[in-house]
């Protein structure tokens, strides 16, 4: 089951981090895409003021996942196996995945990472 990992395009590091996993990925069947694109919020059903607080993931059944979910859901696709996403969803682990996810989204921009997907590709975006 694949599916696309929208990510902010306008981060260093987010750009360093979905790419490095693109790269590594052993399915084919991970998809990544800035959620700056145009339409992003209209085609996940989320509201445009609450794409930037996390990444995005969007399976091929419709499901949409975010945050620490949705790049558990990628690195499962990725590497074709259910254990990242089964492990993420174990009580307790959820909740620290989920906390440390939200620290890292809120100071992504101090981060040091590649050129921002925005300004290296802005027809992306």
């Amino acid at each position: 089951m694949g599916g696309v990992l929208y990510f902010d395009g306008n981060c260093g590091m987010c750009t360093r981090s979905v790419h490095a996993l693109a790269d590594r990925q052993r399915t084919g069947d991970l998809h990544i895409a800035p959620f700056q694109k145009d339409g992003t919020a209209a085609l996940l059903g989320v509201p445009a003021d609450r794409m930037t607080t996390a990444a995005w993931w969007l399976d091929q059944t419709g499901e949409v996942y975010r945050g620490a979910e949705a790049v558990n859901a990628a690195v499962s696709v990725a590497y074709g196996s259910p254990i990242p996403l089964r492990l993420y969803r174990i009580p307790g682990i959820r909740q620290l995945q989920d906390a440390v996810y939200r620290w890292i989204a809120a100071h992504r921009y101090r981060f040091p990472g590649a050129t921002p997907h925005c300004t290296a590709r802005p027809g992306d975006c």
